[in-house]
């Protein structure tokens, strides 16, 4: 029952407790990407300086095939019943995984928290706009509101997370169309049109932005959500339904987010250091309530999930404790983390950007090892060995974490954060390697979160495939 304390955490789920069917996976991916954010998508996008179609074409693949990577991830789940850093195991030895569970608990904390400082800020604005408040107390008590909510789903765990998740799908799928049907009259069509091309690294860049700020930003939890699901569930329909319940809202939110701001760059700045209170003054006052609930539900429906994979991440690290106990300390860091966020820092996009290209190096490096290691396999995951470092997936798999590293150190010399001054360190290799430096050319391409995947998935297909084979004839 959704109102019952989930009591599984790292262990494989019974059999008896396994159920559902693939396209129940539509409802939590769903709710956890149509956020109002993926409009300010189109602000961001068109920053790279291109098209309008190119920002479509590397908006659409950026999202479908990053999701698509969830898709797969999420296949391990449904043969493996664990959770993804459980499976994880199974291609970094059960003590070597520690390295992919610190990233994917720092990665998770890290979204919540965007996502509960932004539902905070977005519903002061409205509430301000409105002339119901919108100051310091009321950023404070509309805190402590949502922080109560997403910290109750991570407690309470998967039932409730899943109920939650189909109510918000239904409320902001409506809604959400009605607010792009009212915005509709701001887009100017010829002045989108007239947006000359980028080029190549630019487009590279906005590619890199996309696949970090989306797939890339959930690879490391989707298997949390199918391992329920029983093993004789179709492997194409949870690759399937996963891919579009997680990919549909935020093309559909991008394409209308690059009409507004292409239509009037004033609008695009705007958008870009405020996403919220930009969009929520083209509404009539009538809408402003409803556009409120569709940005605390979108935003909620995502921090939801966050919170309880950080929770299992957490675990998975070693912590003594239940899983509603991480849960919870999860949410206490959350909650440091939104104060800081909403009564303290100066700006949204810069650290955003930082915090997107930094973890999304490792987490594409790793990223490419499982999704490698998911192709290898031909037979379920032997359960008692994924807990046993004495088993045959073994204590550590040096060759999964020096590649997770090697990838990590190239791919960080190949990436830039001008927004984040603290990050300056980074795009180290742009010099020796010919591109130009972290002025030049290819410096805002960020190619690092490309090679770091492209590296950890060829080389881990390369040099891995007789473990795996031996492994699964023990």
């Amino acid at each position: 029952m959704a109102t019952t304390v989930e009591t599984n955490a790292l262990n494989t789920i019974d059999e008896s407790e396994r159920h559902g069917r693939p396209r129940d996976l539509f409802w939590p991916w769903f709710a956890a990407n149509v956020s109002v954010l993926g409009l300010g998508y189109g602000s961001y996008l068109l920053a790279f300086e291109v098209s309008f179609a190119q920002a479509v074409a590397v908006g659409v693949v950026g999202i479908v095939v990053s999701f698509l990577f969830c898709g797969f991830v999420s296949l391990a789940g449904r043969r493996g019943s664990a959770p993804t850093m459980v499976l994880s195991r199974a291609a970094f030895g059960v003590r070597g995984n520690a390295l992919p569970s610190l990233l994917s608990w720092v990665l998770t904390v890290g979204w919540e928290t965007v996502l509960v400082s932004l539902a905070t800020l977005a519903t002061a604005t409205v509430l301000g706009t409105l002339g119901w408040g919108g100051g310091t107390v009321t950023q404070a008590v509309t805190l402590g509101v949502v922080a109560l909510v997403v910290v109750a789903a991570g407690v309470f765990g998967f039932q409730l997370v899943m109920r939650l998740q189909q109510v918000i799908t239904v409320l902001t799928a409506v809604l959400t169309v009605v607010y792009v049907v009212l915005v509709a009259g701001h887009v100017d069509w010829a002045t989108v049109a007239s947006i000359p091309p980028g080029t190549a690294p630019q487009v590279v860049g906005g590619l890199v932005f996309m696949m970090t700020g989306f797939g890339l930003g959930w690879v490391n939890m989707a298997a949390d959500y199918s391992r329920y699901l029983p093993r004789s569930a179709s492997g194409p329909g949870v690759v399937g339904w996963t891919t579009f319940g997680a990919s549909l809202p935020p093309v559909l939110l991008l394409v209308a987010g690059l009409l507004l701001a292409g239509s009037d760059p004033a609008l695009a700045d705007a958008i870009g250091t405020d996403p919220i209170g930009a969009l929520a003054v083209l509404l009539p006052t009538w809408f402003l309530v409803p556009f409120m609930l569709v940005v605390l539900a979108g935003l909620v429906g995502g921090a939801a999930l966050d919170i309880y994979s950080s929770g299992l991440a957490l675990l998975s690290l070693g912590l003594p404790a239940p899983r509603w106990a991480a849960a919870a300390i999860d949410g206490v860091l959350m909650v440091l983390g939104a104060i800081y966020v909403v009564f303290v820092a100066d700006e949204f996009f810069g650290p955003f950007q930082g915090f997107l290209i930094t973890l999304g190096v490792p987490i594409a490096a790793w990223c490419g090892v499982l999704l490698a290691d998911i192709a290898l396999r031909r037979r379920d995951y032997a359960e008692r060995d994924l807990y046993d470092p004495a088993g045959r997936y073994g204590r550590v798999r040096w060759s999964a974490v020096g590649l997770v590293v090697i990838g990590t150190a190239i791919g960080w010399g190949l990436v830039t954060n001008t927004y984040a001054g603290w990050l300056a360190w980074q795009g180290y290799l742009l010099g020796p390697l010919g591109l130009g430096g972290r002025t030049g050319t290819w410096a805002g391409a960020n190619v690092g979160v490309l090679v770091a995947l492209a590296l950890g998935f060829v080389v881990t297909l390369a040099v891995t495939a007789r473990s795996v084979r031996r492994q699964e004839e023990r």
